[in-house]
C-alpha cells in the first residue's frame, strides 16, 4: 500500500467574505497572529510526513508562491543587522519538502475541479487535501491522523468529520455511516449541504481528506452540482458504494477561518497560546 506523500492545497478562491482585506491579498495569506493561514496548513502537512506540496492557485495568488520562496535580499539584510532570530524565522517558513508545485486553475469551477487540476502531479498515488480555511490546533496533525487510520484500514479514502449543530448542516457535506470503532466509521452516504430536516446525520465533513486516486475518474465524469460547480462531495459519493470510504472523528480544536468570527476566535486562541495577554 502506497503511503500518503502528496498534499493538495486549493487556494484559488476569491475570499469575498473578507473584503476589502482580500481585494489585493489572498485570503490564505491573512495572518493568525504572525503566520498566514496557508503556512499553518503547510506545516501540518509537513509534520504528517507529506513531501510534495501542490497548490492550486488562481489570479492574484502570486504572493503565496513568494511567501514560500527564498528571499535572499531580506535574509542578507537581517544577517547584516545581526537580527539572527528573525533570520531563522524567515529561513524556516518553508518546511523540508521534496518540492512545492503551483498549478493555475483556469476558472473557478469548484473544489472538485481544483482537486482534479492536481491529477497530473498526483498521478496514481493516494493524496491529502487540506483546506486552509479550517485551522485545526491538534497534538497530532489531523492529516497524519487520517493517514494512520487509512493504514490501519488497509487503504481507502478517509475524511475528517465532527458533529455540528443540526441547524448548521446546510453549511457542510453530511455523512451517514456505520461505526467501526470509537473514531472510525464506514460511510454509507454523503450529501452536500442538506437542509437540517433532510440531513441524514449531524456528522460533517471538514477541510481534511485523504483520498485514493480513483476519485479523479469520478471528478472527470460527474455533472456539475450545486452552484454549477464540480463538487468534490459528489465525486466521493460515487466511491461510497465500494465500501472503502471512511469518516474519522479527528482529535483537535477547529476554527472556521472562512468566517470573520472564526478567524477572530483563532487569532485569540493562538495569541493566548503564544503567551500574549489578550
Amino acid at each position: 500500500m502506497k503511503p500518503v506523500r502528496k498534499a493538495v492545497f486549493p487556494v484559488a478562491g476569491l475570499g469575498t467574505r473578507f473584503l476589502p482585506a482580500t481585494k489585493a491579498m489572498p485570503k490564505e495569506m491573512l495572518p493568525v497572529v504572525d503566520k498566514p493561514l496557508i503556512q499553518y496548513a503547510v506545516e501540518e502537512a509537513a509534520a504528517a510526513g507529506i513531501t510534495q506540496m501542490i497548490f492550486i492557485t488562481g489570479r492574484y495568488k502570486r504572493s503565496i508562491e513568494d511567501h514560500f520562496d527564498r528571499a535572499p535580499e531580506l535574509e542578507a539584510e537581517l544577517a547584516a543587522k545581526g537580527k539572527h532570530d528573525l533570520l531563522e524565522i524567515v529561513r524556516n517558513i518553508s518546511p523540508e519538502a521534496d518540492s512545492f508545485v503551483y498549478i493555475r486553475q483556469p476558472e473557478p469551477l469548484g473544489l472538485g475541479h481544483a482537486v482534479l487540476c492536481a491529477e497530473p502531479v498526483v498521478g496514481d498515488e493516494p493524496f491529502a487535501v487540506i483546506l486552509a480555511d479550517d485551522l485545526i490546533d491538534a497534538g497530532r496533525p489531523v492529516i497524519g491522523q487520517l493517514a494512520e487510520a487509512r493504514a490501519a484500514l488497509g487503504g481507502g479514502s478517509v475524511l475528517a468529520v465532527e458533529d455540528v449543530p443540526r441547524a448548521e448542516t446546510k453549511k457542510y457535506g453530511i455523512v451517514s455511516s456505520t461505526p467501526l470503532d470509537e473514531r472510525t466509521s464506514r460511510m454509507s452516504a454523503i450529501v452536500e449541504k442538506p437542509a437540517p430536516d433532510e440531513a441524514p446525520s449531524t456528522l460533517a465533513v471538514l477541510g481534511r481528506y485523504v483520498l485514493e486516486p480513483e476519485v479523479f475518474a469520478q471528478l472527470r465524469t460527474i455533472p456539475r452540482g450545486a452552484g454549477g460547480e464540480i463538487q468534490l462531495t459528489d465525486a466521493i459519493a460515487q466511491l461510497v458504494p465500494g465500501g472503502t470510504t471512511y469518516a474519522y472523528r479527528y482529535e483537535g480544536q477547529r476554527f472556521d477561518c472562512g468566517s470573520k468570527e472564526g478567524f477572530l476566535r483563532a487569532t485569540l486562541h493562538y495569541a493566548r497560546k503564544a503567551g500574549y495577554a489578550v
